[in-house]
């Protein structure tokens, strides 16, 4: 009788952990050659303390995979790694298929070129900042991805230290990646792959500063403009015949460059102190949301009517230069891949649908989701003032990320409001 019960309760205890947990089922396209993708690894991440592996597979002779999905209320992601290079999809709560495509990689792809650089400059006594984005394009025909150790390469000031480096992928959120030393003096290289459509690199560091400095900047990917913006307390200085003026927003007087080569060596200098206003940053984060809801139009300035008698580089990329990566990342996936375990998670919290309350699935989701946002945003935001209060981040960095989290924080708050009404 005892074995019996024994024998009883092992099979309920297996029904039940087989009852909390699902299969997450897809296909691996090769988009290079439009054909199923064979023999990629295929991995689910939980997003937790880091991203801790919860289940491995290969595709087929067919592409196909199928993993493992605990119901835990966990974030999940799953990777594809093909010939080096990762792909992502999400998947939270409830998904049950997960189809990504890939593409051949090689370490020189024709059709990858720079659309622009673009540089924020401000200056205090004693210290200049810089956060430098540059925005490439894989157009290659068909599509490939590149990867190497010197996927893409850059050149820093004389005396430049950096403070953090951002990288974001086509559709992507943006993700912590240094770029490694070559060799050769202030040259860098990042190892991260450039996959067909838009790639953005953020770097951002400080040098020490006299009152003046000069940029000898080498543009080592060939570039559509290089744009360099400061505050209008600061002077700038270069070739007319190579910089124009390219006017004034929000405080910011900016100059650009066209059409410069590979190999091309700009030089210019900026003096005088000052701050970029707080004001261009809120709005560029606010443009950036805005962007990004309203695509599909593929430029950086997310399809804006064109401001009157403005070059066409300010126009197409207004919101870059105001806002860069930082304002995505404050809300973007990097929070949610760097929250910590909490004891209970949002997700538990909303209650399931019922009759009475009429709340269907999709609205306890949008539930679960704000929920989620915000739980994660709080603690970005505790985190922040604490570096803060350490004196690990800068003044700047540390007023740019504040804003993008107060200005999302809210809009969050008011959407949660909205729904409960």
């Amino acid at each position: 009788m005892f074995s019996r019960l024994l024998r009883v309760s092992a099979a309920l205890i297996a029904f039940t952990a087989s009852s909390l947990a699902a299969n997450i089922t897809g296909t691996v396209t090769n988009k290079t050659n439009d054909k199923p993708s064979a023999g990629d690894d295929v991995v689910l991440l939980k997003l937790a303390e880091g991203m801790q592996e919860a289940a491995r597979t290969k595709s087929d002779a067919h592409g196909k995979f199928s993993l493992q999905l605990p119901d835990d209320g966990a974030q999940h992601l799953v990777r594809v790694t093909h010939q080096g290079v990762n792909y992502f999809k999400p998947a939270p709560a409830g998904t049950t298929t997960a189809d990504i495509d890939v593409y051949d990689a090689g370490k020189h792809v024709d059709g990858v070129n720079g659309r622009a650089d673009i540089m924020r400059v401000q200056a205090h006594t004693g210290q200049m900042e810089v956060t430098e984005l540059f925005v490439l394009q894989n157009d290659s025909k068909p599509p490939r991805a590149q990867m190497s150790e010197r996927s893409f390469e850059i050149t820093l000031p004389e005396g430049a230290v950096m403070e953090s480096s951002l990288a974001a992928g086509p559709g992507g959120m943006p993700v912590n990646s240094a770029p490694v030393p070559t060799g050769e003096k202030n040259h860098y290289a990042y190892v991260f792959p450039i996959r067909p459509g838009e790639t953005k690199f953020q770097i951002s560091y400080h040098a020490p500063y006299s009152g003046n400095f000069d940029f000898k900047p080498q543009i080592l990917t060939k570039m559509d403009d290089v744009v360099v913006m400061l505050p209008k307390a600061m002077q700038f200085n270069g070739d007319k015949s190579v910089f124009t003026a390219g006017g004034e927003e929000k405080g910011l007087d900016i100059y650009v460059a066209h059409n410069v080569p590979a190999g091309k060596q700009l030089a210019f200098s900026v003096a005088g102190i000052g701050d970029i206003p707080r004001e261009a940053q809120a709005d560029g984060e606010n443009a950036n949301s805005q962007s990004a809801s309203n695509a599909p139009d593929n430029r950086p300035g997310g399809g804006l009517g064109r401001p009157e008698e403005s070059p066409d580089a300010l126009h197409a990329y207004k919101w870059w230069i105001l806002g860069g990566l930082a304002a995505a990342l404050a809300v973007g996936a990097m929070v949610v891949i760097n929250q910590k375990p909490r004891a209970a998670s949002p997700l538990a919290a909303v209650p399931a649908p019922n009759s009475a309350s009429g709340r269907t699935p999709v609205a306890v989701n949008a539930a679960a989701n704000r929920n989620l946002l915000l739980e994660a945003m709080k603690e970005e935001l505790f985190q922040l003032e604490t570096d803060h209060l350490q004196g690990k981040i800068s003044e700047a960095d540390y007023q740019q990320a504040k804003a993008a989290l107060d200005l999302t924080m809210k809009r969050a708050l008011n959407r949660t409001q909205q729904a409960r009404a």
